[in-house]
């Protein structure tokens, strides 16, 4: 009988050991599995958060190129208007030299005249000697 008691005990020790193992087993896959799925949300969080950031330098991108071509265009616009104005500038200066040297051309013009006019009547052929009569004295 000590033989069969020790032959049962020995089975239920088994039994016993065997369902720790099945249990530790299961325990295992759990973590196994709890792990894996940690894994996969922080794979997929990681995921998310490169293509948030992706997006964001591309926006980021698109803003800076949006911004540029809009500097680009004012200092375009900016050149052109100072290039207007220096060709306003030019010309009206240019008008006004025109002006100038015209005024200056007919003073100079006058005044070859008048020194014409002088030289002639000092000549005695200028136009005021013609309605004057000329006495001389015969003695």
């Amino acid at each position: 009988m000590a033989s069969q008691d020790q032959s049962h005990k020995a089975g239920e020790t088994k039994g016993q050991a065997q369902e720790k193992k099945n249990q530790m087993t299961e325990k295992g896959r759990e973590a196994t599995e709890t792990m894996k799925e940690k894994a996969n949300t922080a794979k997929d969080r990681a995921s998310e958060s490169a293509q948030s950031a992706r997006d964001r330098t591309q926006e980021g991108k698109e803003e800076t190129g949006s911004l540029l071509k809009e500097k680009t265009e004012a200092a375009k616009q900016k050149s052109s208007e100072t290039a207007q104005s220096a060709r306003d500038t030019a010309q009206a200066g240019k008008e006004k030299t025109g002006g100038l040297l015209q005024q200056t051309g007919e003073k100079v013009t006058n005044m070859a005249q008048g020194a014409t006019d002088a030289v002639k009547n000092t000549l005695g052929m200028g136009d005021n000697n013609k309605n004057t009569t000329t006495t001389t004295n015969k003695d």
